[in-house]
């Protein structure tokens, strides 16, 4: 068991009570994660049209980025989990050192390259030139601080992996708060700051995120004390990075396949009208609130998953599928009925446009009730990651967006309009769900099926 002497083992207790414990103040931090972009929008939109369309351009930019980040934390977490599951705290040590010292390596890489291809990048993407300075105003700076993006997500993977959650979520809470104080004083030039409009967007940021930087950083090397001096020789250094690179290289193609998706969704409801486009964006704004239950449980998943795997509690995994199956389709229609009754009401708020409101409330009085499967699919996805089995998880986002999703996309949307592609959405988290939990269920069967085999021969030899 590993020696932690503040965290109650995941290697024992219900498993219900410990996800619960786990993901409940991820629900708080993740909820204070998305409010970065809504709070950044909602002061830029007041500088007028243009700053608000540059920093829209840089959106698929920053979720790129973002994507990056997320998949090295991935790959810190289920390498962290399932060395501290197992007990050894001289490797936790090593592969969190070592994965701060990637990310570090990493976010450089990304501020070199990203400060010398600004303009060209950005004019790829379509943008206008009278658009590049104000995007180069918001992205310099954003690039310059880049560390603090990428290095932070690899700190609070970490904790996570250790069953730290709970800080995990206040330190995410305090970097929101701190941004929506940040945001008006330097957009707006309040109380004495200098008025620096999109370049103070971006610096509240970088600024918000460097707190989370430093915080971490203490946790891990004060509290924690997980995190020392990386492995200075490259023959150790190299099994840290593959051990982790192993996870995160695919958890980073499972992350920006969804937003890539995105865009061709969007140009297929362009077909309808810009009205069919405002009233998905209101279904789209929408629809990550109400999911983040989900979010926040398929976070700690891995954790969880991985601690157990250390410790060849495979008993235990399969318990935890049936507990994830369980909730997964019992929240999930409550949350679809739930949405079903509230969608008029709720789009109400967004838009007044009979187009507009027709578009997003028929989008959630159906969609919704697959959530259950879109909600079990990010859980395994999770959970494979946290097995140190990536592949099947990469498997899945794949075939859901491209094998599945796409194709009975472009189908309903051409024999039955905006209402057959809403459907498609419903028939593609419903079958993926179900082949992830097939997936899931078979491939932790059979571990544990070898674990037995092998611990029957044991006793053979011994008698």
């Amino acid at each position: 068991m590993p020696a932690n002497r503040t965290h109650p083992s995941l290697l024992e207790g219900p498993v219900a009570a410990h996800l619960r414990r786990l993901a409940l103040p991820m629900v708080w931090g993740i909820l204070a994660t998305m409010s970065f972009n809504v709070v950044d929008t909602y002061f830029v939109a007041q500088l007028g049209d243009a700053p608000l369309a540059a920093m829209s351009f840089t959106f698929p930019v920053v979720m790129v980025i973002n994507a990056l980040a997320i998949g090295l934390g991935a790959g810190t977490s289920s390498a962290v989990a399932r060395a501290y599951g197992a007990g050894d705290m001289a490797r936790v040590r090593q592969l969190v050192s070592d994965a701060t010292l990637l990310a570090l390596l990493v976010a450089l890489v990304v501020s070199a390259v990203g400060l010398l291809t600004v303009d060209p990048l950005f004019r790829l993407l379509g943008a206008e030139p009278d658009l590049l300075p104000l995007i180069a105003e918001y992205m310099v700076p954003w690039y310059l601080g880049a560390v603090f993006a990428v290095v932070p997500m690899v700190s609070l993977s970490a904790l996570r992996a250790i069953g730290n959650s709970a800080i995990t979520g206040r330190i995410l809470m305090a970097v929101a708060l701190f941004n929506l104080i940040l945001d008006p004083l330097l957009i707006f030039g309040l109380f004495g700051f200098p008025r620096l409009e999109l370049q103070g967007a971006a610096l509240a940021t970088v600024i918000a995120r460097g707190l989370s930087f430093v915080i971490a950083a203490y946790v891990l090397v004060r509290r924690e004390q997980i995190l020392v001096w990386p492995s200075w020789q490259w023959p150790a250094l190299r099994d840290s990075w593959r051990t982790m690179l192993a996870v995160g290289l695919p958890a980073i193609a499972t992350n920006v396949i969804i937003p890539m998706s995105g865009g061709v969704v969007v140009a297929l409801v362009a077909a309808h009208g810009i009205d069919a486009v405002a009233g998905l964006g209101v279904a789209l704004r929408i629809e990550p609130v109400a999911l983040i239950v989900f979010y926040a449980l398929s976070s700690v998943v891995g954790p969880f998953m991985g601690q157990n795997a250390g410790a060849g509690k495979y008993d235990r995994l399969l318990q935890t599928v049936a507990v994830l199956a369980r909730f997964c389709i019992i929240f999930g229609l409550v949350l679809a009925v739930v949405l079903w009754l509230v969608a008029g009401p709720m789009v109400s708020l967004f838009s007044d446009s009979p187009q507009v409101m027709a578009v997003a409330v028929a989008y959630l009085c159906l969609v919704p009730f697959s959530y259950a499967g879109y909600g079990f699919v990010m859980s395994a996805n999770a959970a494979f990651n946290g097995l140190g089995h990536p592949l099947p998880a990469t498997f899945i986002s794949f075939l859901r967006v491209l094998g599945v999703y796409l194709p009975l996309a472009w189908l309903g949307n051409h024999f039955w309009g905006i209402q057959g592609l809403f459907v498609a959405t419903l028939v593609s988290n419903l079958v993926l769900g179900a082949l992830a939990w097939w997936w899931l269920r078979g491939y932790l069967q059979g571990h544990h099926a070898e674990l037995s085999r092998a611990a029957a021969g044991s006793g053979a030899e011994l008698k």
